[in-house]
């Protein structure tokens, strides 16, 4: 192959992958998920080959990369607009524990061991499931946890305080749209959200860009 020719085809390359960075966003270096992480490598094969292949030109380099671009730009974007794409191409956090009971069933859902989920809750500075009151396993593949009151940083018994219940934040709306299982989870319905919402001066859902509730603390409601 023709130096020069490898050499004109790698910056031409080098320059293409920068504006996919810059057009696409981050979120592809530091938020793998997994259509993410399989865009990434798709994109690295098609450069890779297109290159080293000596019967391809660079007008094939940079209609390949940037025909996957765009095809990968589309369905940012309209992750970004609809919910259930966004539900489709990212997945959702799944939780291992609730309320201190490891979910066996997520587990084997998510084709993971009792081990491999000590194993992320150590790397996470927690050594025993019995300090734990929540954990997600988030769509990258890394852990929240909301540990147990009395295991938090500042620990209760310290000032022989009581121990308080531990309560998960649930997200009620967001952009603009009801997430209705979460609100069955939580055993409400459409009445108690509305009245929720309007305490807050709002009356139309389409306006609320996150609404989030916490026992013990209300209603938390951010709009566009």
């Amino acid at each position: 192959m023709n130096l020069m020719h490898l050499t004109f085809e790698l910056i031409t390359g080098f320059f293409l992958l920068f504006l996919i960075i810059k057009f696409v966003g981050k979120k592809i270096i530091n938020q793998f998920t997994p259509f993410t992480f399989i865009a990434a490598i798709v994109l690295s094969e098609l450069l890779g080959n297109a290159l080293y292949d000596e019967k391809v030109g660079v007008f094939y380099v940079i209609y390949s990369i940037v025909l996957w671009s765009i095809m990968l730009f589309i369905v940012e974007y309209l992750s970004q607009k609809f919910l259930t794409i966004r539900g489709i191409s990212e997945g959702k956090p799944t939780a291992l524990i609730k309320n201190g009971i490891v979910d066996r069933e997520a587990l084997k859902k998510n084709r993971m061991n009792i081990n491999q989920l000590q194993s992320l809750l150590r790397q996470s500075e927690t050594f025993s499931i019995r300090e734990v009151a929540f954990c997600y396993l988030e769509v990258n593949g890394s852990i929240s946890i909301l540990k147990k009151s009395m295991y938090q940083k500042t620990a209760q018994e310290d000032f022989n305080l009581p121990s308080k219940a531990v309560h998960v934040p649930v997200t009620l709306i967001r952009d603009g749209v009801v997430l209705w299982d979460e609100l069955d989870d939580l055993g409400s319905d459409e009445s108690w959200l509305r009245d929720q919402v309007a305490s807050q001066g709002i009356r139309d859902y389409k306006k609320v860009f996150l609404a989030e509730w916490l026992e013990g603390d209300g209603i938390f409601v951010q709009t566009y």
